[in-house]
């Protein structure tokens, strides 16, 4: 399988979604610590309820648009998928197929894990990353 390299935007794109999310996790981080801190005259938490549900709100939609620089950057890695995108829903559909009639769970399991796999791999926007979930999604896939 010969991939594409990933384009400056794309990178640029997971850089941003990247530095969203570390300032996510930062703020969830520092708002625990204000949870957990208290006023000692008053044994009252440093931080009002209402800020705090506000900087909650706030570190969701951070998330939120982080996930969605995310989904662009992958939609322009599948986008450059070329050819390649008829052979990943080519394999997806027959891994639906196997899901349906699968009898063992352990089978299940696997497949549907083999499956994951891939859609993580193309949702990371690198295209380098697909060529092993997508061989060991074909193989199990095969082999049942």
């Amino acid at each position: 399988m010969n991939l594409p390299p990933r384009s400056s935007t794309q990178l640029d794109l997971e850089a941003l979604a990247d530095s969203l999310s570390a300032s996510a996790d930062a703020l969830h981080a520092r708002l625990m610590r204000a949870i957990r801190q208290s006023a000692p005259e008053i044994n009252q938490p440093a931080i009002s309820q209402a800020a705090a549900q506000a900087l909650f709100e706030n570190e969701v939609i951070l998330r939120q648009r982080a996930n969605g620089l995310y989904l662009e950057a992958a939609t322009l890695a599948a986008a450059g998928l070329g050819g390649m995108q008829q052979q990943l829903l080519n394999l997806a559909a027959q891994a639906q197929e196997k899901i349906r009639k699968i009898d063992k769970i352990k089978d299940l399991i696997a497949l549907t894990g083999e499956l994951l796999s891939l859609a993580a791999a193309v949702a990371s926007g690198a295209p380098e990353k697909l060529v092993a979930p997508y061989e060991k999604l074909k193989a199990r896939v095969e082999s049942l």
